[in-house]
């Protein structure tokens, strides 16, 4: 039996940051040393950045971002078109949607994505306020931004079928052929994704 080498506080940290996505019990010890030996620059100002954010980030009444005012900076920028809405899964497509500088609209955030093997219905998921909020904020055009895996598939159609009474026009993100991507490296999905969605020259 192999003996502990650390106490339990170490531990504990390495236990706590190997729940982290990404980090297994190998890269959670290499995170947990690291920030053990640089505990003044960076261990600290973690520990107190964490207690901030456990007490001040809340989830936006209006759309499901994060963020510490409510609603979040994005419901409030009057800049933004409130007749466009995207909906996304998760807080992190949001993100990647912003990153990118492509969205002037506004967002709802399902909180995932369908799934009745994993035990995920309508009622687990942010939909009900949808077709209100819809009508309330004026919306022309709802973009359907989710993963094109079977279950975001799933709920990209069963969100259209919500929707379909505001008689809003109803779009989804094109799939395909990536910028800059070679088609010898691609899957015969994707491409024959890009072949059903070609569009004029």
């Amino acid at each position: 039996m192999a003996e502990r080498v650390a106490g339990p506080e170490i531990e504990r940290l390495i236990q706590l940051l190997a729940r982290l996505p990404g980090l297994g019990p190998r890269s959670a010890r290499r995170a947990a040393l690291h920030l053990v030996r640089k505990r003044e620059e960076l261990l600290g100002p973690l520990a107190e950045a964490m207690r901030v954010a456990r007490e001040r980030i809340v989830t936006c009444e209006t759309c499901g971002n994060i963020d510490t005012t409510q609603p979040c900076s994005v419901c409030a920028d009057a800049r933004r078109d409130p007749a466009t809405l995207v909906i996304v899964e998760t807080v992190a497509d949001l993100w990647a949607l912003e990153r990118s500088g492509a969205v002037s609209g506004r967002y709802h955030v399902l909180g995932g994505v369908l799934s009745p093997l994993d035990g995920v219905g309508p009622g687990e998921l942010n939909l009900d306020a949808l077709p209100g909020r819809i009508a309330a904020e004026g919306v022309r055009e709802v973009i359907i931004a989710v993963n094109a895996t079977v279950d975001g598939q799933t709920t990209a159609h069963y969100v259209t079928d919500l929707v379909a009474p505001t008689g809003v026009k109803v779009t989804r993100l094109a799939h395909g052929v990536p910028v800059g991507g070679e088609l010898d490296y691609l899957d015969e999905g994707t491409l024959a994704a890009a072949l059903r969605q070609r569009t004029a020259f």
